[in-house]
């Protein structure tokens, strides 16, 4: 006997009634001499191993369905299901079974579910035989046909016996009949008991009934019977819906007749169990478990036959990226598509590989590039739900596709970018498109799917060779894609966010308080607040993940400063997306960091809301008062000096918590331990360049170009020559952020319960025996604390300070 005619597929039942995929393999049945018993067994088709090793039980319930089918129950939530890939090997198995239990092979089931004792009650019935003696099929009997069908649904014995009475007596193709009858003649009350009599019938739960039930030239006529709803005043039309509005649409002909009737049946069943039953109570539930099961092995044999049609699939790949496609034909096959990979959901494992290596080696990405890139809103969503199927089964297969890319093709046509362009030009209010792209591209981006557990590494290798990408796995890969996204695709996806946040030239003599406290440049639309905070929030993942990457480019743009403006925003959920852009930069406590922070005063904003919130007790206050905790708790030296000699003035009224007098208590501490010599709080001897040096030789430098100096030193000596520029020239405009602080709360405010003589915020003139904060790219000269040895070191940075002063670049002061 050949293989082919035991092949079978392994299905178990999970906690959500649904079928899984176990695997494919050749099942068996062998005889131990030993235990006196018989097993099925099954061998799995790709290395061998033991799928089910099931003992035979005599009183376990076997059910035969479809002719390739046996589902039976080895413990009360454990349900087994064998699918042959021929019916003769079904009915090979199913004799073996037979042959085990005494069963006569003709009979569907091989024991009554049912427990003794219901079974001992059930025979002491006289009514026994009544159950299956069928009314005759007359208009006027429906009520008891009615009567019946329902009074048998507690008992599975009942069920069974009933369902063998309808399908020996050919009695559903009969009630069909007079359900013509009863319509032509407009005979409303019997419609309802046909309806009843439908209902329960699906009920029953046999796939033998199904079979006649969903049959071509019976299932328009349950659709029929199951229109005329007793509760409802008016029948549903669903007949008219299938047969007028729901036209099947054959994008490409479809040869195989049998193929093109699964599809039929399919849909129409499907539609059934969804939109015509009624939700099952919680005592129903599992009375339709087998019509799930049949619409779920409809699916695997449609996507499998597809599949093996090659021919078909070529024509609709030529015809999707084809030019001269009409748009209606082209959306007809991006839908198709779509529903294909959905049905591919229902596929095993090994088999879902193969699927998705067929789809690569059509070109299934190259497509989507195409087809993601039209105006068609329709064709847009379709390409995306198929874009995220793809990245959900392989990241690395669309990694390795876009790294591949720019040898021929412009960064605008990258695949990344068009996915980027179409989040940012989601014309949905409520973004929905946009949100489920960014979370595509979250998963393409993040590390943890690139770096493979060793455990893992062998099924990630399998899966790569499987899609036609002949590269295994390695390490690499991190650094290879994030430097390629980084280069070629970052810039896309923050452009909205710099466009939006553009340094605005404003005349230095306009110190209005309009001019100071408005901020053009910060957006006021809602739809494009809700997109940055989008781009936010995934730059915010990337601060956690990217280390070096994200802080080159931060660098780079100087993009905190740029991002820090949208404090200013009326939308408060996206000044609270900045905010926890400075706070995830923060919570890494790295020194670079930290540098660039109080380089460029980028507290001031942050500052600025606080106080400008006043009284308020809301969550942007409480985000704010969290971040400064947090440099407390933490002992962050560097930032507490900075925020302490430069908004202390400014924050010291606020009482309603004790974080700045604790940091201030912080700040004096240090100072205190470091006029006992107990400890030295100053700056490092390295210059600022050394120490990027150092950084820039970290471990994860393995990823920096051949050149030798990172981009952020190249942005660092622009700088320079661009301030040097500066000194000469003495430009009457400020290049400094738009940002100009008048408060229109006093600090005081901040405190419910202040007394009316606070000090009010500090201005430049009174704080003047603090060091202006330097301009953005200059380092930072002064220590944090001053000492009495460092007098000669200070007489040089005083003299660098008053060219500083003269500099017009210097950032203006808190309060000015």
């Amino acid at each position: 006997m050949s293989d082919t005619r035991r092949r079978v597929k392994l299905y178990t039942l999970n906690e959500d009634r649904q079928w899984e995929d176990r695997g494919t393999g050749h099942v068996s049945c062998s005889y131990e001499d030993t235990e006196k018993e018989t097993s099925l067994t099954v061998t799995a088709e790709s290395d061998g191993s033991l799928l089910l090793e099931s003992k035979i039980n005599t009183s376990t319930a076997y059910q035969k369905q479809q002719d390739t089918l046996i589902v039976w129950s080895e413990a009360e939530n454990y349900d087994l299901a064998l699918s042959f890939q021929e019916k003769a090997g079904c009915d090979e198995i199913w004799e073996k079974i037979c042959q085990v239990q005494g069963k006569d092979p003709s009979v569907e089931i091989t024991q009554d579910p049912i427990d003794e004792s219901e079974e001992e009650r059930f025979d002491d019935m006289p009514e026994t035989a009544q159950l299956v003696e069928l009314p005759p099929c007359e208009p006027e009997r429906l009520e008891e046909i009615a009567e019946l069908v329902t009074s048998v649904l507690s008992s599975p014995i009942r069920r069974e016996k009933l369902a063998l009475a309808l399908v020996g007596t050919g009695y559903i193709r009969k009630l069909l009949q007079l359900f013509h009858t009863c319509e032509d003649s407009e005979h409303r009350e019997g419609l309802h008991h046909l309806y009843e009599i439908l209902r329960g019938v699906l009920f029953l739960n046999k796939a033998t009934l199904f079979e006649v039930l969903f049959s071509d030239d019976c299932i328009m006529d349950v659709v029929g019977c199951l229109e005329y709803d007793p509760a409802l005043l008016q029948p549903k039309r669903h007949r008219d819906f299938l047969t007028k509005t729901a036209k099947f649409k054959e994008v490409i002909p479809i040869t195989d007749s049998e193929l093109r009737q699964k599809i039929h049946q399919t849909y129409r069943v499907q539609y059934i169990q969804d939109i015509i039953l009624p939700t099952p109570s919680v005592f129903e539930e599992n009375f339709l478990s087998t019509l799930s099961s049949f619409i779920f092995f409809n699916k695997v044999e449609i996507v499998s036959m597809l599949q093996e049609d090659e021919k078909f699939l070529t024509e609709v790949f030529a015809q999707l990226t084809d030019e001269a496609t009409e748009d209606d034909k082209r959306r007809e096959l991006v839908n198709f598509f779509k529903e294909f990979c959905a049905f591919s959901q229902t596929l095993q494992p090994q088999n879902r590989d193969a699927f998705f290596k067929t789809l690569a080696n059509l070109g299934i990405l190259p497509a989507l590039e195409i087809v993601m890139g039209m105006d068609d809103l329709q064709v847009k969503a379709a390409a995306t739900d198929i874009f995220s199927y793809l990245v959900e089964f392989s990241p690395s297969m669309v990694r390795e596709f876009v790294m591949q890319e720019p040898q021929q093709a412009d960064d605008d046509v990258l695949l990344i970018n068009v996915v980027i362009k179409q989040m940012i030009c989601d014309s949905d209010p409520e973004l929905g498109g946009a949100v489920q792209l960014m979370g595509l591209l979250r998963t393409l981006i993040d590390p943890e799917n690139m770096l493979a557990p060793a455990s893992h590494v062998k099924s990630r290798l399998s899966s790569i060779l499987l899609l036609g990408l002949q590269k295994p796995v390695k390490k690499a890969e991190k650094s290879e894609f994030l430097s390629f996204f980084y280069k070629y695709c970052m810039h896309v996806l923050t452009a909205p966010l710099l466009a939006n946040t553009g340094e605005e030239d404003q005349d230095s003599t306009d110190s209005s308080e309009g001019a100071a406290r408005g901020n053009p440049v910060c957006p006021d639309n809602f739809q494009t607040a809700q997109l940055l905070a989008l781009i936010l929030e995934l730059l915010t993942f990337c601060v956690e993940h990217h280390t070096y990457h994200i802080k080159n480019y931060i660098m780079t743009k100087d993009l905190l400063r740029r991002v820090l403006t949208l404090m200013n925003s009326k939308h408060t959920f996206l000044a609270l997306c900045a905010l926890r852009f400075l706070r995830r930069i923060i919570g890494l406590k790295d020194e670079y960091y930290n540098r660039y922070i109080m380089k460029g005063n980028l507290f001031e904003p942050v500052i600025h809301a606080l106080l400008d919130n006043g009284t308020r007790y809301n969550l942007l206050n409480s985000a704010i008062i969290e971040l400064f905790e947090f440099i407390k708790v933490e002992d962050i030296r560097s930032l507490i000096a900075h925020i302490v000699d430069h908004f202390y003035q400014a924050l010291e009224s606020i009482e309603y918590v004790q974080t700045f007098k604790g940091l201030k208590g912080r700040y004096e501490q240090e100072k205190e331990r470091q006029s006992r010599g107990l400890s030295r709080y100053r700056r490092d001897a390295r210059s600022f360049e050394e120490d990027e040096d150092m950084w820039l030789n970290d471990e994860e430098e393995e990823e920096e170009s051949d050149t030798g100096k990172s981009d952020y030193g190249k942005f660092m000596e622009n700088e320079k020559a661009k301030e040097s520029q500066d000194k000469e020239n003495q430009p009457k405009r400020s290049t400094t952020s738009s940002f100009k602080f008048t408060f229109s709360h006093s600090a005081a405010a901040a405190n419910a319960n202040a007394s009316n003589g606070s000090k009010p915020p500090p201005s430049s003139s009174s704080s003047s025996s603090k060091p202006a904060a330097p301009p953005p790219g200059q380092t930072a000269r002064t220590g944090l604390v001053d000492y009495p040895d460092d007098e000669d070191e200070e007489e040089e940075e005083e003299e660098e300070e008053e060219d500083e002063e003269q500099s017009p670049r210097k950032r203006p002061r808190l309060g000015s």
